[in-house]
């Protein structure tokens, strides 16, 4: 959508605002798990980590101790996101995010895990799709066709996207954690009369707050927030 309102700002913060995507970036760092042998069914020890002089910590420092992948995901822990991230590589993290369609500069560092590099909403909901896709890559776009007035064809759009970018029993473990995270997680309030999957994300001092979703035939992606990158009032993904 862009925006609340043309007529009173004609910015496209769906196309053209680069935003922290915060933990809607962890669906990355997890299938990046799973192609390399992890299992919603893995477990990590949800505790204190530091990283050189990086400490990061969870949402209002709550930990959970040993948990499995599905739970960690579905309650958006961050030290198990950067455990992950950290056992296969920020690079292999940000090599899967550019292979699901995001072109924005990443950075391959642990804070990745986290989603600090900025992204777009249109790219991050394009990316998502390719789980609601079986595995299959998306190009976003907005026209079909340009015609003249008396029907002549000046554009046609043609192409079928970019194929296989994840396998299906990755796909499978990534629809698997996702709707958990609708189910009893951090998006449970996204919860409706038919199975539904998604993620949710905040970024530091509430600046962003995300919500992607997907159903068997829609992908959406919501982001809030202020243009002058000023913080909300604790407003979450969530």
């Amino acid at each position: 959508v862009g925006g609340v309102d043309y007529r009173q700002s004609q910015y496209n913060r769906a196309t053209q605002a680069l935003r922290q995507p915060g933990s809607a970036f962890k669906a990355f760092v997890y299938l990046t798990g799973f192609e390399a042998g992890l299992t919603p069914d893995s477990t990590f020890n949800d505790g204190p980590i530091s990283i050189g002089n990086w400490r990061p910590g969870n949402f209002n420092d709550e930990y959970f101790g040993t948990v499995s992948l599905r739970e960690a995901f579905a309650r958006s822990l961050n030290s198990v996101a950067v455990q992950v991230s950290q056992r296969v590589g920020p690079a292999r993290v940000v090599e899967t995010a550019k292979r699901l369609g995001i072109s924005s500069p990443l950075g391959a560092d642990p804070s990745i895990a986290l989603g600090t590099s900025e992204t777009t909403v249109l790219e991050m909901t394009a990316a998502y799709a390719t789980f609601a896709n079986r595995g299959q890559g998306v190009l976003p776009y907005g026209i079909t066709r340009i015609a003249t007035r008396d029907g002549k064809i000046l554009y046609q759009r043609s192409g079928s996207g970019i194929g296989t970018v994840a396998s299906a029993g990755a796909v499978r473990e990534m629809l698997d954690v996702l709707s958990a995270t609708v189910a009893w997680g951090t998006g449970k309030h996204a919860r409706i009369d038919r199975p539904a999957a998604g993620k949710t994300g905040t970024s530091q001092n509430f600046r962003d707050a995300w919500f992607i979703g997907l159903t068997a035939d829609l992908v959406t992606g919501v982001w809030v927030g202020n243009d002058d990158d000023h913080a909300m009032n604790k407003v979450t993904g969530g």
